[in-house]
């Protein structure tokens, strides 16, 4: 049988257990690619560049430019750096990426998208709000799990609600119980860790925000 020859992505996922990190990393590297390759293409047709003529300047194939405009591959720093001087443009006009979004967002229950992970769910709220990095979500955490013995720490902002059940939280050492009605905000960089203490499913909303997007995806760690 041939053997199947995997990227190191493919064999660091497989490494991995499937965390809520695991499914929310990929969907930010994802918005990151196809963002990044429309950009490409807004700028090659602003100078009236055809794929085949920018691979001439930049000295890429035209089939590498082709994969990076439709969100297929993530170039490197020197690869867009070739691109760049080729369009005679800053590598920092790739990333001032013009996203278009709805001035208002009406998600009904029934057509949440939603994924389960190691010990929990978790439904999107709405996406497209803003331009911030606002990422809101519904978290079920199933009974007694937590994020495990290493403290969480990660760019960003979290504000936290607790919906119903029991969620225990320790940021920087300082443990705060959040029953149904409770709420809390942190920076994302303070060492955190978070514990359902229950026999039932406990479940919060959470939503992570960073002033990085959409340039760089979050590092969400949300481990299970």
């Amino acid at each position: 049988m041939k053997e199947r020859i995997m990227s190191k992505k493919q064999r660091d996922q497989r490494q991995r257990p499937e965390t809520l990190a695991t499914l929310l990393i990929p969907v930010y590297e994802e918005k990151l690619e196809t963002s990044l390759g429309n950009r490409l293409r807004e700028l090659r047709r602003q100078q009236g560049l055809s794929l085949r003529a920018l691979a001439e300047k930049s000295g890429l194939s035209a089939n590498t430019l082709s994969l990076i405009e439709n969100g297929k591959t993530s170039p490197s720093v020197a690869t867009l750096q070739q691109i760049a001087l080729a369009l005679n443009i800053p590598i920092t006009a790739f990333f001032e990426i013009k996203v278009n979004r709805e001035p208002v967002i009406f998600t009904q229950k029934e057509h949440r998208t939603g994924s389960t992970f190691g010990h929990g769910s978790l439904e999107e709220l709405g996406s497209g709000v803003g331009n911030e990095g606002l990422q809101p979500f519904v978290v079920s955490f199933d009974p007694h799990t937590d994020s495990g013995p290493q403290p969480l720490s990660h760019e960003g902002s979290e504000f936290i609600y607790c919906l119903s059940g029991q969620v225990i939280y320790n940021v920087v050492g300082q443990e705060y119980t959040l029953q149904p009605g409770d709420s809390l905000v942190f920076s994302s960089k303070m060492p955190h860790t978070w514990h359902n203490p229950l026999d039932d499913i406990s479940q919060i909303i959470i939503v992570m925000a960073t002033a990085d997007e959409p340039r760089r995806p979050v590092q969400i760690q949300f481990p299970v």
